[in-house]
């Protein structure tokens, strides 16, 4: 959103009131409630008359919204109400700039929420306008730099857990109409997150549970494997009871493997085609989690070529193209060694960790601990080994000197003078 101050009126609050009249062909009838200081009739009667600036020149439709947005938010003891149906006149088509307009609007929008202060309430109604606007307009992308601060706005407004929900669902609905899969399913996430546990098997929040975990579980992204989050939050929790063949299927993908999705297609026949879920892309997803669990399961870090085949019940010629989609994933780090044919892995992602991982997480510390106790037991015998042998070479090194009557200090003759050599000149 654009920074605040960028409206500059010059004029009584009289001249400007009568000038946005005058513009809207209204001026006479104003007149006498501006000089009788009825200002809030003055402006219910601009405001209502409004709707003709939508067919105003192109060049002077934003100068004169700006100024009855300035005019309402300064003058009005009752801003949001004047305020809401000049935003409803911006959503709507300005029929003098076809091309144009939508950027005309979208500015007169900000300005009204860049006019209100911060901690104004009515910012919330604007931005929700501003969101259903965008989205209407496909112009989801002037609006992504300013989602970063929406959770602060919305503490700043003081808003309730249902106000919240409400703006999180706008946005989740503004971005996958905009194929921002990512920045929906977040935002649903955050919506998700209002219910507290008394209404986590409401309608709504079923509702809104069931469209995060289908989202999940049909998008090919790297961010789309982690069902963890999603599992933890209580509305999704509560599809145990509501929802129980969804459950069920959520608890294959966040912990379990192929094998058991194979068995929920068989116990669940039709359910895929009855809730419009691409089968391949769940068996496409499930392969790829199952490779991370074979991947975590292998403490050796090495995995057996037939080892994955028989894991994702695939070919053994395609086991390296599918070594390829789950580094892509970004599910599993590693290299392959095609001479052993084996998978050498680097670095891999727990789908959950629970007791079993934190234990097998201790045994590798233990053999971690071991192996570097034994590194430097062997650094500290080979070093105490040097010094034994450079004290031997010292001494051998004095005996040589003293055999040929040589001393530490230096060689001295009588008075101090060095003897004399009879090769001396």
């Amino acid at each position: 959103m654009a920074p605040r101050g960028l409206v500059f009126v010059d004029g009584s609050s009289n001249d400007i009131l009568q000038e946005i009249a005058d513009y809207v062909k209204i001026g006479d009838e104003i007149r006498p409630l501006i000089e009788q200081g009825q200002t809030e009739d003055a402006l219910a009667a601009i405001v209502k008359a409004s709707p003709a600036l939508n067919s105003a020149p192109e060049k002077e439709i934003g100068p004169a919204y700006n100024l009855l947005i300035f005019a309402v938010i300064n003058y009005s003891k009752d801003p949001k109400k004047h305020l809401q149906p000049i935003c409803s006149n911006l959503t709507k088509t300005i029929t003098s700039s076809p091309v144009n307009g939508r950027d005309l609007a979208l500015g007169s929008l900000s300005t009204v929420f860049n006019l209100l202060a911060k901690d104004d309430p009515i910012r919330f109604n604007v931005f929700l306008q501003i969101v259903r606007f965008v989205k209407m307009n496909n112009m989801f992308d002037t609006i992504k730099p300013a989602l970063k601060n929406v959770p602060g706005w919305l503490e700043a407004w003081s808003t309730d857990e249902e106000g919240k929900q409400r703006l999180y669902v706008e946005l989740a609905d503004a971005a996958e109409a905009a194929d921002e899969n990512k920045i929906a399913y977040e935002h649903l996430l955050e919506a998700l997150r209002t219910f507290d546990a008394d209404d986590s098997a409401s309608e709504e929040a079923q509702k809104l549970a069931l469209r995060a975990l289908k989202m999940i579980l049909v998008i090919e992204r790297p961010w789309a494997y982690d069902f963890q989050g999603l599992r933890a939050l209580a509305p999704v929790q509560s599809l145990a009871d509501t929802h129980p063949v969804y459950a069920q299927l959520l608890d294959i993908f966040a912990e379990q493997d192929l094998e058991d999705l194979k068995d929920f297609k068989l116990e669940h026949e039709g359910f895929f085609e009855k809730e419009k879920l691409d089968e391949k892309i769940l068996e496409t997803k499930m392969r790829l989690l199952t490779f991370a669990t074979l991947a975590a399961s292998h403490q050796d870090r090495e995995i057996p070529y037939d080892v994955i085949a028989k894991g994702l019940q695939i070919p053994s010629e395609d086991v390296e193209l599918w070594i390829i989609d789950v580094i892509r994933a970004q599910l599993v780090e590693g290299r392959m060694s095609q001479r052993d044919r084996v998978f050498k892995v680097h670095k891999t992602i727990y789908r959950v960790f629970s007791d079993k991982q934190w234990r097998e997480l201790q045994s590798r510390i233990d053999v971690w601990k071991s192996t570097i106790n034994q590194v430097h037991t062997v650094l500290r015998v080979q070093q105490v080994e040097a010094e034994k042998t450079k004290e031997r070479q010292q001494q051998e090194l004095e005996k040589k000197l003293a055999g040929a009557g040589i001393s530490d200090g230096p060689p001295q003759g009588r008075g101090g003078r060095r003897p004399r050599n009879d090769n001396d000149d």
